[in-house]
């Protein structure tokens, strides 16, 4: 993580947890240390929005689920709770506050958070073995790279201006002019 973590003192899964439900402040977990979240720009929000949207209108009726911004992912392999912008997961989940088992997840690029969305989290979304795929949206331009799950390894791909997004993990081609919809207006 980027910042230094809130307090000294490791919790255990379930005091984060209880913590967390009364919160007025979100906050990610890694091996006991807890960090606060930054707010988001407006841009991020459009582009979450969309991607949300996006996904919800095609996954209506199934049992996949879209969670945006609020569920955390649970990633026992990391000792870890992250907030994804975007999450698909397709399990019945006992907790209401987290899914194990996405399929999908999308983090929106800040200048705050881009190094560790790249670096660390990726691999620790990557250890998860039921995503498929993670994704990374710029919010400066047109710059999608989808990182694939094939075979025992992870392949990334990088979409701009004009280019239609393959989803397999949800069955959906996606054109990324839809992604940044109304973003720049």
């Amino acid at each position: 993580m980027n910042q230094p973590a809130l307090a000294q003192t490791r919790l255990s899964h379930e005091e984060y947890l209880e913590m967390e439900i009364t919160s007025p402040i979100k906050h990610e977990y890694v091996a006991g240390f807890i960090y606060a979240m930054t707010g988001t720009t407006d841009i991020h929000n459009f582009i979450s929005l969309n991607i949300s949207t996006i996904l919800r209108t095609h996954l209506k009726g199934s049992p996949c689920r879209v969670f945006m911004a609020d569920v955390k992912a649970k990633l026992n392999q990391s000792d870890a709770y992250y907030y994804p912008d975007v999450m698909v997961s397709c399990e019945k989940s006992p907790n209401p506050y987290y899914r194990e088992k996405p399929s999908l997840i999308v983090e929106v690029l800040s200048s705050s958070t881009a190094k560790f969305d790249t670096g660390d989290k990726r691999r620790d979304y990557q250890a998860l073995p039921s995503l498929q795929e993670y994704i990374l949206v710029s919010t400066d331009c047109m710059d999608v790279r989808v990182w694939r799950r094939e075979e025992s390894d992870w392949n990334v791909t990088i979409y701009t201006d004009g280019m239609t997004i393959p989803l397999a993990s949800v069955g959906l081609e996606i054109p990324i002019e839809q992604i940044y919809e109304e973003v720049w207006v």
